[in-house]
């Protein structure tokens, strides 16, 4: 057997102080390499969901983007059919296929109950005849009455039920001109 090691002296004795002994130490060591593998695997863990749920949030805001953008067009497009079909050219086209018609003079009731101004009935202008000789291709002043049209009193044109003198040629008249207006009833 080997002879047991002799006390240690001068330098040698002081750098084994300064040295831990290896034998009751590594035991107290292991719970603390533990602990240190699992807060770093924790947050590991951690960051992998957090970048995860962070990745979710920005398909999800793409997706947002994409389907507002989507949005702002249908809604600019459905501005631009409105925008067309307020201008007074289209509104006056159809109140006329409506079959309505410009009102007359206007009355104004006074808060004493007096009436101000003189009330006419609104009568419907003639439908335009066509014109003979189709090649000048200019409309027709609308608020002038076709020739052939009597005209009422003092240069008006006559109400929807009169007949004009000269009937339109069915060949090249359309259907909107051959029908009469509708009438709404009680009014």
């Amino acid at each position: 057997m080997s002879k047991p090691a002799a006390p240690l002296r001068g330098r040698a004795a002081r750098l084994a102080r300064l040295m831990p002994s290896t034998g009751p130490s590594t035991a107290a060591r292991t719970p603390f390499v533990l602990l240190v593998v699992l807060l770093l695997g924790g947050g590991l863990i951690t960051l992998l969901l957090l970048n995860s749920a962070l990745n979710e949030g920005s398909f999800r805001l793409s997706e947002l983007k994409r389907e507002t953008t989507e949005l702002t067009d249908e809604q600019q497009a459905l501005q631009r059919d409105v925008d067309s079909r307020s201008q007074p050219d289209a509104l006056e086209r159809r109140a006329r296929e409506l079959g309505m018609v410009p009102g007359g003079s206007p009355a104004f009731l006074n808060p004493d109950g007096t009436v101000r101004g003189n009330p006419t009935e609104a009568t419907a202008p003639p439908s335009p005849s066509p014109s003979p000789t189709p090649s000048t291709g200019a409309p027709a002043d609308a608020g002038a009455p076709a020739a052939g049209t009597p005209a009422g009193p003092s240069g008006s044109v006559p109400p929807s039920g009169a007949v004009p003198a000269t009937e339109p040629d069915p060949a090249t008249a359309s259907a909107a001109e051959i029908t009469p207006p509708p009438t709404s009833p009680g009014r």
